[in-house]
This record gives structure tokens, sequence and C-alpha cells, in this order.
């Protein structure tokens, strides 16, 4: 009976760890696990020219590398996220050099050191799809807001990031998404489905060398 009792208290702590670990690493939703050199999920979108992805190691830490040169292509993951759970989208990023542009807002210098998106699918209404574009300007002033030179504002443009902060440097984003499409679109919205990234340099010929460290979505 000492045994069995035993048996039972041990079952039940074993249960009760499992149960405070997933509770624990349910906090955070991994998008992009670079530092495993983890690709899974993630495919090419290309419009001009292929963008190079590749995982490298930088200072003793895997992370993606992005390579434009007079090109626009980009990795998609396509992810259905409910943010109101998980509101919070985290990252780091990097760019070696500026791209020479004044002006992001008009079409012929729609180019980025580095840019991650989150996506609503319209489906086969491409007109409900929606996304904010979290981006590393140039000419455009940290903090602004304006809707996408080609698609308008079914794309919205944040510049998070400008020529005021330092090439070779590593920057820790945390954006508020679900508070985000709230204020940009005016209504609330409960899923994304897909996040990108893409560094390019099509418009304005370019080139720009940009490291992404993990993605993922938390609690808080």
């Amino acid at each position: 009976m000492r045994k069995n009792g035993i048996a039972k208290i041990i079952n039940r702590l074993c249960f009760f760890s499992l149960f405070i670990l997933a509770n624990v690493t349910a906090d955070e939703l991994m998008v992009a696990d670079f530092s495993s050199t983890n690709l899974e999920g993630w495919y090419d979108k290309i419009f001009t020219g292929i963008t190079s992805y590749q995982i490298i190691k930088l200072e003793n830490q895997n992370v993606l590398m992005a390579y434009s040169q007079g090109s626009a292509s980009g990795l998609v993951k396509n992810m259905h996220v409910d943010i109101k759970i998980y509101p919070y989208l985290n990252w780091r990023w990097r760019i070696e050099n500026r791209l020479d542009i004044k002006n992001e807002k008009i079409k012929s210098s729609d180019d980025y050191a580095a840019r991650v998106y989150v996506i609503i699918d319209g489906g086969i209404f491409p007109w409900r799809t929606k996304a904010i574009n979290y981006v590393w300007a140039n000419g455009v002033q940290e903090g602004e807001i304006w809707p996408n030179a080609f698609v308008g504002k079914n794309a919205m443009m944040m510049a998070l990031r400008s020529k005021q902060d330092e090439t070779s440097t590593w920057y820790i984003e945390k954006r508020n998404v679900y508070e985000d499409f709230k204020n940009l679109f005016g209504k609330e919205i409960q899923f994304i489905d897909t996040v990108a990234l893409m560094t390019d340099t099509d418009n304005s010929d370019g080139v720009v060398k940009t490291y992404y460290g993990d993605i993922y979505f938390s609690e808080n």
C-alpha cells in the first residue's frame, strides 16, 4: 500500500509539473526560430528578382541574413494566430548599411532595409486583405504612419526605425499588434493569417544587407 501511495504522489507531482510547464510555454508562440536554424513553414514570395535569405552565424548566434541587390522577394509563413490571446509581436533586427532614399511614401522609393508584415488574408475578396508593415525606413521619420505606395490603405506602413538609428546594431522590437490593427483600421480584429519579412531594393536599385533574429508572439 505504501508503494502504491508513493507512486500516486509521484504521478501527481509529474502531472503538476507538466501543467506548469505547459502554462509557461503557452505564454509565447514561436513564429521564426532562426536561432535553431529552423525555416520550417517559410516560403519565398518573389516580386522582382530574388533577395537572398540564409541562416548564418553572427556573433556566435544563428540569425537570418537578407541580402538584396535591386531585388524584392520576401519570406512568408502562414499562421492563424489569435491576437487577442497573443497580442504582442516580438523580434530583433539589424541593418549593415542604409538605402539612399528620401521618401518611402512614393512608388519609386518604396524600398526598405527591413520589413516585418502581419497580414489578414481576404481570401477570395482581395480588397478585404489588411496588413501592417513595420519598417526600417530612411527618408521617413521614426513613428510616422502612412498608406503603402502601391496598395493604399489596405497596407499601412509604420516606421519603427529610421536613419537616426545606428547600423551594425541590434534593435529589439515589441508591438501590440491587436491594438495597432484596431487603431489603424478602426475595428477590433481577432485573428491574423500570415507573418512575413522582406528586405527589398528593386525600386531604388540599391544594395543592402540585413539580419533578423527570432520572431514570436507573446501574451504580454
